[in-house]
């Protein structure tokens, strides 16, 4: 059972969050080892690695074709398998993106995809599969105006499912669901949670920060003052990070920032 699975890891294994949703990913070890042994299966020659960031190896995988590659992660909050194909170093053809629960799905669209298959025959023959055209370099994901703060908290709970690392998903979550905090512009600089009044520049975070300290169990808190403590569970360090902002921060009575979280 995953439940089983999860009690056997480690307080710091960086698997125990995905043990419910992705078994086989845990009894293999790493996400590498499970498309590897999938791929053997199909009879697939993949050459699967791990991505350079080492909290980054067990729980996502980096598929090598020429000067092309594809990564592939895992979405803590239910079983999707996150595929995102970049084209080669010249730009020459799209990103192609996507998501599917069937590991032997993912698997064989990357098998196409590393043996020269183009942006439409893969998202023809692999629905999950959408194509966008690579962003500039520093134009990614730029958003403006009212909805922006909106548009940095989506991408910011996107990219903490996504892209592993132990207790940051927990600790977005948590801060998302503070009315408090949805109002601010939140960001990551060096595993910090920080928080702005501001989301265009100049973007200054001054506001209370805190970040996990990768057992999956403690954060750091960091006050405006400077102080640091150390506290238990994503909710405590949230908690510590609202008792410490300004009393002129406050969430709209109403508005579409003052809703229940989404999954």
């Amino acid at each position: 059972m995953p439940e089983d699975i999860a009690e056997a890891l480690p307080h710091d294994d960086h698997l125990r969050g995905y043990a419910a949703h992705y078994p086989e990913v845990v009894g293999a070890g790493s996400l590498r080892e499970a498309l590897r042994a999938e791929a053997a299966r199909a009879g697939y020659a993949l050459d699967v690695g791990v991505p350079p960031t080492p909290l980054a190896r067990r729980a996502a995988a980096r598929i090598s074709a020429g000067d092309r590659v594809a990564y592939v992660t895992m979405d803590v909050r239910r079983r999707e398998f996150r595929v995102h194909c970049r084209p080669s170093a010249d730009g020459d053809g799209p990103e192609l993106l996507g998501g599917t629960g069937d590991l032997s799905a993912a698997v064989a669209a990357l098998h196409s995809w590393e043996r020269g298959a183009g942006a439409a025959e893969l998202t023809a023959r692999w629905p999950f599969l959408a194509a966008r055209e690579a962003s500039a370099p520093g134009v990614a994901g730029a958003v403006e105006g009212p909805g922006a703060v909106a548009a940095r908290w989506e991408r910011l709970r996107e990219s903490a499912a996504t892209f592993p690392s132990p207790g940051r998903h927990e600790l977005v979550e948590a801060a998302f669901r503070e009315p408090r905090l949805r109002v601010l512009s939140p960001g990551l600089s060096m595993q910090w949670l920080r928080f702005s009044r501001r989301a265009t520049p100049p973007i200054r975070f001054v506001l209370p920060m805190a970040m996990p300290l990768g057992d999956g169990r403690r954060y750091r808190v960091r006050t405006s003052d400077g102080e640091m403590r150390e506290v238990t569970g994503a909710a405590e360090a949230v908690a510590a990070v609202l008792a410490g902002l300004p009393d002129d921060v406050t969430a709209p009575p109403d508005g579409p920032l003052d809703r229940p979280p989404g999954p």
